[in-house]
């Protein structure tokens, strides 16, 4: 309510602002001739689940300028048939936000419909005329003025308010990480939608790209959470680039994951950057085994398929002969493969550098059970939190940029000569890392998917 006791007076015309959605200054035409205010709205679109649905719209605050947005979001509170001032009839979405004018500051409810054709964005109705409030039809501009120019600065971006989002999750498995990630994004209102890659199909055209799921069109998401299993990278990264090319905001794009993925595209990446890891050598003829094992070093050798994950599909040959054996019985499997050099100082441990946004969120120690020289968790591994030194997280960090990754699980071990890193995984788990560390990886995530798709101006470039 007001927050001081001097009468409000409204011209016939009046500048407001709606902080609720993100609107520092929009110009209302004050019309107690109507009953319910209407706000400017395109795409609107609901979402969220049935027993608190939301919805969410776009807004031309300025007339004219379709090259100014801001999206907005908002919980329901109604839908009723609204007749216009020239007698048409619409179903509208009605919802409630708090209206400012200089020191004052009032709940209103307002219909959202396109106004694009209309002098001014937004129309004040009786209902949201307080009854101590004094409306003078002769006059104008009786409260404090504002100007459109706020538009143009960093005002919008610091007082933009945390809208609703809604969000999928690409994921074929119902596990802790993705459990964790829909209870959390649920916790902070947003809408999370679970949808399997592989029923994911693809209408393919420049001027209307679309994504289609169990026979309808998928709606417009503000971000994308890509959990693409090994096994369907292929396939789950067109559905990623299918994204991509619809504008939407990818926590991890479909280059990064697919240079990820493919082990011998990532160590040349990791060299390429100059970035610290196990001497790796790698050929496709068998007559270049002694050669390939000379350019890693003397045994013990790690052979490592290109397609393992979790730990699967990587030997320690413990002499150069074992190493023989084994890289033969991979090429009789006609398995591609690196060999790399053992690390022996790091004694069964490696560490886990979590990268989110340009930042190491946590790191955890994981150590081999028993005598087994692999760390992961799904071998038996056990794992605590870690300190790292500044040199590894400096590697980890470079080494998440060298992909592209918005998130992504970087492993390395501690070598005499410093950090090396083994691979850079693009869909880490949360389960292992949250519980040893006691850190939210989930929260830390979508903070930083909150402030990629903040309601800032969207501006387009003018056609000549």
């Amino acid at each position: 309510m007001d927050a001081t006791n001097e009468t409000v007076r409204l011209g016939w015309e009046e500048w407001v602002a709606l902080p609720g959605l993100g609107l520092p200054a929009i110009k209302v035409k004050v019309d107690t001739g109507a009953k319910t205010s209407a706000l400017h709205a395109f795409d609107i679109e609901t979402f969220g689940p049935v027993s608190r649905p939301k919805v969410r719209f776009a807004v031309h605050p300025v007339p004219g300028r379709t090259d100014i947005t801001i999206a907005c979001s908002a919980a329901i509170k109604d839908r009723r048939e609204v007749t216009s001032s020239n007698g048409e009839t619409e179903w509208r979405y009605v919802i409630e936000t708090d209206l400012a004018m200089g020191d004052t500051r009032v709940p209103v409810e307002v219909t959202l419909t396109d106004r694009t054709t209309m002098a001014y964005r937004m129309l004040l109705g009786r209902q949201a005329v307080q009854p101590d409030w004094v409306i003078s039809p002769s006059e104008s501009f009786c409260q404090p003025d504002l100007s459109y120019d706020v538009y143009h600065s960093a005002v919008v971006k610091q007082a933009a308010p945390k809208r609703a989002l809604r969000i999928a999750v690409m994921s074929r498995e119902n596990n802790y990480s993705t459990r964790r990630l829909v209870d959390e994004g649920e916790e902070r209102g947003h809408s999370i939608e679970v949808i399997d890659t592989t029923r994911c199909y693809m209408a393919i055209n420049a001027l209307a790209p679309e994504v289609h799921y169990d026979g309808a069109r998928l709606p417009r998401y503000d971000a994308v959470i890509p959990r693409i299993g090994a096994s369907v990278t292929a396939y789950g990264t067109a559905v990623l680039r299918q994204f991509e090319t619809l504008g939407t905001h990818c926590v991890n794009g479909s280059v990064g994951i697919t240079a990820s993925r493919d082990k011998l595209h990532a160590h040349q990446l990791l060299a390429r950057h100059k970035i610290g890891m196990p001497r790796t050598a790698f050929a496709a003829s068998p007559k270049d085994t002694g050669n390939l094992i000379g350019l890693v070093g003397t045994a013990p050798l790690i052979v490592k398929l290109l397609e393992s994950t979790q730990g699967k599909g990587v030997v320690l040959a413990e002499t150069k002969k074992a190493a023989q054996s084994v890289i033969d019985a991979f090429r009789g499997l006609k398995a591609n493969f690196l060999v790399q050099d053992f690390v022996k100082e790091a004694a069964g441990e490696d560490i886990r550098c979590l990268v989110i946004d340009g930042k190491v969120v946590a790191a955890m120690k994981r150590s081999a059970a028993g005598d087994d020289f692999r760390s992961n968790l799904h071998q038996g591994g056990t794992a605590a939190a870690v300190r790292i030194t500044r040199e590894e997280r400096e590697a980890a960090l470079r080494a998440a940029k060298v992909f592209g990754l918005g998130l992504a699980g970087v492993d390395l071990l501690r070598g005499a000569d410093g950090p090396k890193v083994l691979e850079v995984n693009s869909s880490p788990g949360f389960e292992g890392i949250e519980k040893a560390t006691g850190k939210n990886i989930a929260a830390h995530l979508f903070d930083a998917i909150e402030k990629k798709v903040r309601p800032t101006p969207a501006r387009k470039r003018k056609s000549s």
